[in-house]
């Protein structure tokens, strides 16, 4: 047997160590891949129904209604309120948007529509009274 250095022989180890690892990994990795292969099947091969089972469909805009006020769009998906606040007029219809759906205070809305504070409240109020007065009528429909 050849005498080789103490250096030569840890290198000799490792390189062994290190084919070791890469042998034993790829085994791991094969079985690995046939056991997905087993159990996993492609989205492509999936039955329509399944399919449809894991589908989410976004309803973006989707049966709601548009109002536009300053520049903004509010939306409303609930059908009842958005024709009662049809029925209102546009003055009205306004103190309710910019106080329930942009957080106006009373004071920011006065100043906008050059109202005075007490008209504003006393507006939004009576505009809320109706507005339930109207949402009962055709909840009652």
């Amino acid at each position: 047997m050849k005498n080789t250095s103490k250096e030569e022989r840890n290198e000799y180890t490792f390189d062994g160590f290190c084919k070791r690892l890469l042998k034993n990994e790829t085994r791991d990795y094969y079985r690995r891949m046939q056991h997905r292969r087993k159990h996993e099947v492609p989205l492509s091969e999936l039955p329509e129904e399944t399919l449809s089972q894991l589908a989410v469909w976004d309803s973006y805009f989707e049966n709601t209604y548009l109002f536009e006020i300053m520049g903004f769009e509010i939306s409303i998906k609930d059908e009842l309120l958005a024709e009662a606040l049809k029925t209102l007029p546009q003055d009205r219809r306004e103190i309710i948007l910019l106080s329930y759906f942009l957080g106006m205070s009373d004071p920011e809305i006065a100043e906008h529509l050059n109202l005075v504070r007490r008209t504003v409240a006393y507006r939004r109020t009576s505009t809320l009274q109706a507005l339930k007065k109207c949402m009962e009528e055709k909840a009652d429909e």
